[in-house]
């Protein structure tokens, strides 16, 4: 008898009504994770990119990735995984695919024009996601031509590793995409959150209240970023602490994200001023080698 729970394999190996030719706009840390995921359960995928320095890197990036994966399980083929990838700074490139997600900066007149210029390529169905982790989904499907095909696929970071895809339902978003989201993010060997379009959606909103508390509690010398951290570790069972994720995150995403809830939910969630600094003096985290632990012997 079929396990319900795993998805029927089509004979060239895809789960059944997983995308066989996914894009991935931006080859940047989250979008290099993306490519990587699809990669990894036998998608064909193009990663198109601002120019040529940013496609190679981006490439790089992947493949390093794909490397890592092979060498904790071994039987894998890096060169037909590798194979299977493409990069480009051609917008063209994403036409024959049946999923394109955008990985741009969390920065709103950014991503509004780089989702047109996907969707121009598009034929209509085709689906186009953000990988947005705040920005509302509803608004950015409010600029497209086709809001329709049009949702968030909000990605965890490192994509790899993290088990976690949160489906962002836009107000225009038609009825099926919720399934066919399901089952995508199942293909990938992932669990889905299915929120509607809210400020934060469902995760932002909660990890980054929690990481400003913490934030506000090193400004007012409660406690040192490392007990406060293992405090949530140690007696809530969170996997990492507050801060620490703020590092991996980077400081200036999370600063972004609070601006804005902020500016859409009010004080609570006002950036404290040991961020604004911080950022300001370039300590972004794990990505700089600094933030509120010292990344120096183990940079991005």
């Amino acid at each position: 008898m079929n396990n319900p729970l795993v998805p029927a394999r089509r004979p060239n190996g895809l789960p059944s009504g997983f995308p066989a030719r996914v894009g991935v706009l931006g080859g940047g840390r989250m979008g290099a994770g993306i490519a990587h995921a699809f990669l990894v359960k036998g998608a064909n995928v193009v990663v198109v990119e601002r120019d040529e320095a940013a496609a190679q890197a981006g490439r790089e990036r992947v493949a390093s990735s794909a490397a890592k994966t092979v060498e904790r399980n071994p039987g894998g083929n890096l060169a037909e995984m590798v194979s299977r990838l493409s990069v480009s700074v051609d917008y063209a490139d994403f036409a024959d695919r049946e999923l394109v997600v955008e990985a741009v900066p969390e920065d709103w007149a950014l991503k509004v024009a780089a989702l047109r210029r996907v969707e121009e390529q598009l034929t209509p169905g085709t689906v186009l996601a953000s990988n947005t982790s705040s920005l509302s989904v509803s608004g950015l499907a409010d600029e497209l031509a086709r809001p329709q095909d049009f949702l968030g696929l909000h990605f965890f970071n490192p994509v790899p590793a993290s088990t976690l895809i949160e489906v962002v339902i836009g107000q225009q978003t038609r009825p099926e995409l919720v399934e066919q989201a399901r089952t995508w993010v199942h293909g990938l060997g992932k669990t889905a959150v299915v929120v509607n379009d809210a400020p934060g959606f469902a995760s932002s909103r909660l990890g980054v209240a929690i990481a400003l508390e913490a934030m506000r509690m090193v400004e007012e010398g409660v406690a040192s970023p490392e007990d406060i951290d293992n405090a949530m570790v140690l007696g809530y069972k969170h996997p990492t602490g507050p801060l620490r994720t703020t590092d991996i995150v980077g400081l200036d995403v999370r600063l972004g994200i609070a601006t804005y809830l902020h500016k859409t939910l009010g004080e609570r969630f006002a950036p404290p001023q040991i961020l604004r600094d911080k950022v300001a003096r370039g300590e972004l985290g794990r990505k700089t080698g600094k933030g509120f632990f010292d990344w120096s012997q183990s940079p991005e």
